[in-house]
């Protein structure tokens, strides 16, 4: 049943090799807990009071509420796909609820931080400055993900047209205009690149001190050593720049769907959390301007 349901997520919903472990994971994770229970029982003859009992012992073990709801909606996707395809009679997450939980808003850097940071950040000399600078400058500038960028290609890179063509989720193709400040610090690094790496030149646009394919954790390190001067950030990751671009442009003046399509979300459901960051700088901008505020 398992391989069945992934092979489906993996060649029909085409959902990405990240997404695939996740719903993995939490199938294995319910297969031992059935087997380890009193009355082991297979996952095909699972009723409602076996996910129950599941739930109440993620509870008990401190697990958080966005947690426990991603793999309650594991199951779901699970044995709805098992119904569908006749290889159960009944569908035993039906009358699971999801758990109530607090709603974590986006953690983003405040404009003049980031700003600071971008413009006095001191890089090393040569290939590896350039390469890391371009790093935080296209995370911010274009709002990608760290998956995003990793796969990025130079023939994706359109430097007449100042456009990015970026492979999201679900294999879903999108164009992001490039800031203008951009082109001269890809171009920079373009050439060093080729000076650095002439008989080994890789098609991705960001690669590692030896000319492979960069990995998620360089670009990791490299964004939280640049931000670790951001005091009022309490963790550094790239996502975090995301965050920041979705949030700056909003407080811009920016139109949701336009931050939506630029973002490559599914739905403006998953773009509206940045709306609650937009509505306290319009508070902050209000009291500070109005009169009888």
């Amino acid at each position: 049943m398992i391989n069945s349901f992934l092979k489906y997520l993996e060649f029909q919903k085409r959902y990405s090799h990240h997404t695939l472990t996740s719903y993995r994971n939490d199938l294995n994770q319910f297969t031992i807990f059935l087997k380890d229970s009193p009355s082991p029982v297979a996952l095909g003859q699972v009723e409602h009071q076996h996910i129950r009992g599941w739930l109440i012992q993620m509870v008990q073990s401190g697990m958080s509420p966005a947690t426990i709801n991603r793999k309650i909606a594991t199951l779901r996707s699970f044995y709805k796909h098992g119904l569908r395809n006749q290889i159960i009679d009944f569908d035993p997450t039906s009358k699971v609820k999801m758990l109530k939980g607090v709603k974590s808003l986006p953690v983003f850097a405040k404009e003049q931080e980031l700003t600071d940071v971008l413009d006095k950040m001191v890089y090393e000399p040569g290939f590896a400055g350039k390469r890391n600078q371009l790093v935080m400058e296209f995370l911010y500038g274009t709002g990608t993900r760290l998956s995003e960028l990793i796969h990025l290609s130079e023939s994706d890179i359109d430097l007449h047209l100042k456009q990015v063509k970026v492979l999201g989720k679900r294999n879903k193709q999108r164009i992001i205009p490039l800031p203008g400040s951009l082109i001269p610090l890809i171009s920079d690094y373009q050439v060093e690149k080729r000076r650095e790496f002439p008989d080994n030149y890789s098609p991705y646009l960001i690669v590692n001190n030896k000319g492979g394919q960069a990995y998620p954790m360089l670009i990791y390190r490299t964004v939280s050593k640049a931000l670790k001067s951001v005091k009022s950030l309490e963790k550094q990751s790239p996502h975090i720049l995301r965050h920041t671009f979705a949030t700056h442009l909003l407080n811009k003046g920016a139109a949701l769907n336009a931050v939506k399509e630029l973002l490559g979300h599914a739905s403006l459901a998953a773009t509206q959390v940045y709306t609650h960051n937009s509505i306290d700088r319009l508070k902050e901008v209000f009291n500070q301007s109005h009169p009888k505020a």
